[in-house]
């Protein structure tokens, strides 16, 4: 087998300097003797380390003072709880705006803390999968906040422009694409995203909220979802996930010597133009998915012989390339492309779509 290159959606791969200084310092930490993972949290080395992963992440986000970050347990799920118990008080609604699967999630999760008002925009066609754009979301002026998942890794589906809610609160989820192209941070009242595809492995999750929004939390929000109290206590109330703390600022370190956000975003735009380039050009795979929607992270494709799916993986893994099998709810095939994943990556996987399809005509 050649290099292998994980196209998974998440867990996904991390980047290999990365992966390469974890290993060399994985039971001698800075000297100590024992592994990071081993430490206290509250000792002054690891503390250390963890607010230097802050201060990197703030300037590759140029997140304004005003701003907490938050390094937080239980993944994108439990900020689907932690969101409304924190900022929808009673008697008041939040927009949720649905455009695939996890953003149905997070409307199913919010429903059990208060009223939700869900508004759908997918605008599918037999043909076609497309958005309803996001000046013609039917948004409530006095909604506690507006709630939507930028990047649909499900569906593949991107909304590439920040909605205008005139004042209320944004909340987004960026499990998927933080740290991938640059945003203005100022725009969200709160950006949440699980660490498992841009930041580094699962089991922690960055809550980036503006300070105005603490404090309101519902009198039943366990502490260990209360924003408020993260933020007072640097994120160590109780115990976090250390190791997964440490390699994310390994990923921040490693992201900063590339040149930062701006640079990585333009090897995902080339990733995901010479992948697109190769499925539209073919007579094997598709994308219904229009052009302004398609997803810069997650690319499905659909084989129009989907009797050769099964042979398709099987060849593909041989061949390095794993973790291609679409979602389950869609089918077909899935390439994840996150920061990590090299240019020379996408590019065998797109020699082997050529060649496969050849011998497969």
């Amino acid at each position: 087998m050649s290099e292998v290159f994980n196209f998974c959606a998440g867990p996904a791969m991390l980047p290999k300097p990365v992966m390469a200084k974890a290993q060399q310092e994985f039971i001698n930490w800075q000297g100590t003797g024992s592994s990071v993972m081993e430490l206290s949290h509250r000792s002054g080395i690891y503390k250390a380390m963890a607010k230097k992963a802050e201060v990197d992440l703030r300037e590759l986000m140029s997140i304004p003072d005003n701003y907490k970050v938050l390094f937080c347990h239980g993944g994108g799920r439990g900020q689907f709880s932690a969101v409304p118990l924190n900022l929808l008080p009673q008697g008041k609604s939040a927009d949720y705006i649905v455009s695939g699967s996890w953003s149905k999630a997070a409307v199913a999760e919010a429903k059990n803390f208060g009223e939700i008002n869900v508004i759908e925009i997918n605008q599918d066609t037999d043909n076609s999968s497309s958005l309803l754009d996001s000046s013609d979301w039917p948004l409530n002026p006095e909604a506690a906040y507006v709630h939507y998942c930028p990047n649909e890794t499900v569906n593949g589906l991107e909304i590439n422009t920040i909605p205008e809610t005139n004042g209320v609160p944004i909340v987004a989820d960026m499990s998927s694409t933080i740290l991938s192209h640059e945003i203005d941070v100022s725009k969200f009242g709160l950006i949440y995203a699980g660490a498992q595809k841009n930041i580094g492995p699962s089991g922690l999750t960055i809550v980036i909220v503006r300070e105005d929004l603490l404090g309101q939390a519902q009198i039943a929000t366990p502490c260990i979802m209360n924003y408020k109290t993260a933020a007072d206590n640097d994120s160590m109330y109780n115990t976090p996930p250390t190791y997964a703390w440490y390699l994310a600022g390994l990923v921040f370190e490693w992201l900063k010597e590339l040149g930062g956000v701006k640079a990585i975003a333009k090897v995902n735009q080339a990733k995901a133009e010479i992948l697109y380039q190769a499925i539209d050009n073919s007579e094997l795979y598709s994308n219904h998915i229009q052009s302004q929607y398609r997803s810069k992270m997650n690319i499905p494709f659909w084989l129009k012989d989907e009797s050769l799916n099964e042979k398709f993986l099987e060849e593909a893994e041989k061949t390095g390339l794993t973790a291609l099998e679409g979602h389950r709810i869609v089918g077909g095939m899935r390439a994840s492309i996150y920061n990590a994943m090299p240019l020379e990556g996408v590019q065998a996987l797109i020699e082997f779509m050529q060649q496969f399809e050849k011998r497969n005509r």
